[in-house]
């Protein structure tokens, strides 16, 4: 495990709380860009691009304005499902769903990546670690706009179940509002992905906020806030 891996995988566990998720589709009109510079301001300290519409060179070039911003914040960035725009925008990790490419070949092109799972099943949790993956993902959770063929949705008991099944640490995602923190939280959920939580809010970067604060009042979990 080489030191940037290291360093990498310390900042997720120690410093990830809320998990912002982009789609600009569900922005409101707002851009990915502004998007990104909200959460930052809002004291994200991760960032997931999760674009399935942009042709390549404009998912290229937009996952290096990533990679920019992100470094100027120190925070992490992770790339949904490209590999390959992973690897050319120096991202710090990449997730895969499970149509996506097998993670044991995104570990092997990656070793110094974070990279995460999407567990729908408790199976696919007990297999993440033996996969190549650094932590992954419970969910759906609930009815989700951008889930909406999958189902059946898990439901917060989930957190516990999966949890059990694996070492490795772990987000849950999946139609989740703010007033679900204190279950999920109660239940060992530390790391809360989120999409039209953020994208639709009126203030990204107020509602950032709220949600790293929420986190860290019922799950005690380490942060960092930003004031104002």
């Amino acid at each position: 495990m080489s030191a940037l891996y290291q360093r990498r995988l310390q900042q997720f566990i120690e410093e990830v709380t809320v998990y912002p998720v982009s789609c600009e589709p569900l922005a409101r009109g707002r851009s990915d860009i502004q998007w990104l510079e909200a959460v930052l301001a809002g004291g994200a300290r991760i960032v997931q691009l999760r674009d399935k519409v942009s042709d390549d060179r404009t998912l290229y070039e937009k996952a290096l304005a990533f990679r920019q911003r992100t470094q100027e914040a120190g925070a992490l960035f992770i790339v949904n499902n490209r590999l390959d725009i992973a690897l050319l925008a120096d991202a710090d990790g990449l997730h895969l769903g499970n149509t996506d490419i097998p993670a044991e070949e995104a570990r092997r092109l990656f070793p110094d990546g974070i990279i995460g799972v999407s567990a729908n099943t408790e199976e696919q949790a007990a297999t993440a670690a033996a996969r190549g993956a650094s932590y992954y993902n419970i969910g759906p959770l609930f009815p989700t706009q951008t889930k909406k063929r999958l189902t059946p949705f898990l439901g917060p008991e989930a957190v516990e179940r999966f949890s059990r099944r694996s070492d490795l640490p772990f987000t849950v995602m999946g139609g989740i509002k703010l007033h679900h923190v204190p279950d999920l939280c109660r239940r060992g959920a530390r790391r809360l992905a989120v999409v039209t939580a953020l994208t639709e809010a009126d203030d990204i970067a107020a509602e950032t906020r709220r949600w790293t604060e929420a986190i860290a009042r019922y799950s005690g979990c380490r942060t960092q806030l930003v004031s104002g």
